[in-house]
């Protein structure tokens, strides 16, 4: 366990200093020279974040699990509403604060993995009914899940369903129950994704990149120009040419092209590797917690780090349409630094507590009906 906590913190380290170094370079030539310096503020707040959350006991999270989920509610709410919300490029995510912006979704994201956390423990081996393992749960989901998509913010909203059915199938609910409302949901997506012309353009670029490189598509080709230009090692740091103007949102969502055109190959598969760390890391963690809530929670919280680091990485390589994610501790961006941060807070603190009580303790919840190591059948 100690040596797990060691290469998280090592890994997370080495990503935050990789973003801190990209970003300076990405935004060495714009004129607001603020950016550099509001990422370091974010860094410092979001690294005592992680210090406080990993001292503390986890546990301390299912008392507050319900007003940050209200809190969550209430903050969603208000975004939308004109005057308290900020309105960009035809999205409502952001709300204004003395001196700089907060996104709602990114806490909403938290409250919810904690919340369905605590829920899914409480529920013990109903989670295998309909009613407890599906319905209750879903219906809360599906408040969540409809006002980020309403943002519209379609990758978040994707991302937190993903994890939270994830979790809800670590945690004992049907997979009979579950398919049904996703191919529901999913023929309804379709749907809605053919009456959105910006969405269904974003479809048709990722599947004809180059036919359409000098429209809709351009920022994922040119994306592409960056990555081929800087070939096994690079042009070397602060010489990339394609952040000057070329690819668009290059410090945010897209900076992995630049770093791919200044440092190389061999710099993007370093990042792809200590993203898949963190998901060891992380993984291994979980399946060592002290309880259920434990395993679940750290369960939820890498996957929600891992799979969008991987769909960001897959955006910006044109695996994946373009989904609007930031790259996790690399990318510009205050709330989703400070939340990703404070998730890898959580996982040390659940790392600590199961080496201070080891797995003994654990036996007590193998009632729950999920899959988790807890069970008396996965024991050895």
């Amino acid at each position: 366990m100690k040596l797990a906590s060691t290469l998280l913190v090592f890994v997370v380290s080495a990503l935050l200093a990789l973003g801190l170094v990209m970003l300076y370079s990405a935004t060495m030539f714009h004129r607001s020279g603020g950016f550099w310096s509001a990422q370091l503020l974010w860094c410092c707040i979001g690294v005592a974040v992680c210090l406080g959350a990993a001292i503390s006991d986890y546990q301390l999270l299912k008392k507050v699990s319900v007003p940050m989920l209200v809190l969550a509610l209430i903050l969603l709410v208000s975004v939308m509403i004109p005057g308290i919300g900020l309105e960009r490029n035809g999205a409502r995510r952001w709300m204004q604060l003395p001196g700089t912006t907060f996104q709602p979704s990114e806490f909403a994201k938290l409250a919810v993995i904690i919340a369905l956390a605590h829920y899914c423990e409480r529920k013990g081996r109903r989670m295998g009914t309909f009613k407890n393992g599906l319905l209750i749960p879903g219906m809360v989901l599906g408040l969540f899940l409809g006002l980020i998509f309403i943002e519209p913010d379609w990758g978040a909203t994707v991302l937190l369903a993903v994890v939270c059915g994830m979790m809800l199938i670590l945690a004992g609910t049907k997979l009979r129950f579950i398919v049904p409302p996703v191919l529901a949901l999913g023929a309804v997506g379709g749907y809605l994704l053919s009456q959105n012309p910006v969405r269904l353009k974003r479809i048709t670029s990722w599947l004809d990149p180059e036919g359409t490189k000098q429209g809709v598509g351009y920022q994922a080709w040119q994306s592409q120009i960056a990555l081929g230009s800087g070939g096994t090692t690079g042009l070397g740091l602060g010489n990339g040419r394609q952040k000057l103007g070329f690819v668009p949102e290059h410090q945010t969502d897209f900076i992995f092209s630049v770093i791919g055109e200044e440092l190389g190959l061999i710099a993007t598969m370093s990042v792809v590797v200590g993203f898949v760390l963190f998901l060891v890391c992380g993984a291994f963690i979980a399946t060592r917690a002290r309880d259920f809530f434990g395993f679940l929670l750290a369960s939820g919280l890498t996957f929600l780090i891992g799979l969008q680091a991987f769909i960001n990485i897959g955006v910006v390589t044109s695996m994946l349409p373009n989904k609007g994610l930031p790259l996790p501790f690399i990318s510009r961006g205050g709330t989703n630094l400070v939340a990703m941060l404070f998730c890898v807070g959580v996982l040390l603190s659940i790392a600590r507590f199961a080496n201070q009580e080891g797995r003994s303790k654990a036996n007590k919840l193998k009632g729950s009906g999920g899959y988790s190591p807890f069970r008396a059948e996965n024991q050895a």
